[in-house]
């Protein structure tokens, strides 16, 4: 049996159609006539010998699952075409291009601008674009293609998903500045049972913090409950209750001008590892690969 032959617009015009859901909508991002992108995903599929997409009359397109399979791998082939072209028209040059890194929303502030910095500074060229959101939708982006990489805590990683340490992130008590245990520099988690707790609520983190406490051998008593950071800070800050975190602002201070207090962890208690994952197979793009080494030189920077 011969190889089958398909053109790279086929593919492309294949790519818009599935990920829209919409012959007309790829069309218009194409800018081509929708006639033009049936014609080439039938074309496609005969040269295949296999249906790939499910036409419906009032509901746009769905992928069959062959399709699915097939649109997954083709997402990475088309990156990488992209990148050949780019190969070829800077050829002994700088890398240039798009890149698109994903970023979970609590590490934002405080890792995401050095490595974007250190990115800047060894390949201006680049051209990077972030994406923040939650742990599983960060995992759902990168299975989808919307993002190459993804700046995140080292949980629940699935086992199709590849990462590199960029950093740590090691957890502590929050309290505020008249908390009666304000002056000390330690404390023990146990000398915080029966004492109202405020949580950063988010997906996975939440639980992971709640972990933390559960180990000291009691259930916290949550007061509180949030999915911003600086609102269990302000919250601590006046008297709302304790907390536990793993990222550390600079200033003591709060948005409303109130102030808290670290204090160290002496029960036995785990950090968690930055990193930054991706499909695990997935042949990095030289512009991701780029952004990986750049990021380990602001870690070795940062360590110094």
């Amino acid at each position: 049996m011969a190889d089958p032959s398909f053109t790279l617009t086929q593919l492309r015009y294949f790519a818009a159609a599935a990920e829209l859901g919409s012959m007309t909508a790829a069309s218009k991002q194409l800018m081509v006539s929708q006639s033009a992108v049936s014609t080439a995903v039938a074309q496609l599929e005969k040269e295949l010998g296999v249906q790939l997409l499910l036409r419906h009359h009032a509901r746009g397109l769905t992928l069959t699952a062959a399709g699915e399979e097939f649109h997954r791998e083709l997402r990475s082939y088309l990156v990488h075409t992209s990148e050949l072209v780019e190969v070829a028209r800077s050829a002994g040059q700088a890398l240039v291009g798009e890149l698109t890194v994903g970023c979970f929303t609590t590490l934002g502030p405080f890792e995401l601008p050095r490595l974007l910095a250190a990115c800047e500074a060894d390949h201006p060229g680049i051209r990077v674009s972030v994406v923040e959101d939650e742990h599983a939708a960060l995992k759902h982006a990168l299975r989808s293609g919307r993002c190459e990489l993804a700046l995140m805590y080292g949980y629940d990683l699935d086992d199709d998903i590849d990462h590199v340490r960029v950093g740590v992130a090691a957890p502590y008590v929050l309290v505020g500045k008249d908390h009666a245990l304000a002056r000390r520099k330690k404390v023990a988690l146990a000398e915080l049972e029966g004492e109202p707790m405020v949580l950063l609520d988010l997906p996975h983190s939440g639980q992971y913090l709640e972990r933390i406490v559960e180990s000291a051998g009691f259930r916290p008593e949550i007061r509180h409950r949030t999915a911003g950071f600086e609102t269990v800070r302000a919250m601590v800050a006046n008297g709302q209750g304790w907390s536990v975190l793993n990222q550390r602002p600079a200033s003591r201070t709060t948005y409303d001008g109130a102030e808290v207090v670290i204090l160290e962890i002496t029960d036995p208690v785990e950090p968690l590892e930055i990193v930054l994952s991706s499909m695990k197979g997935v042949r990095l793009t030289a512009r991701a690969q780029a952004f990986v080494r750049s990021a380990g030189r602001a870690r070795r920077a940062g360590a110094r």
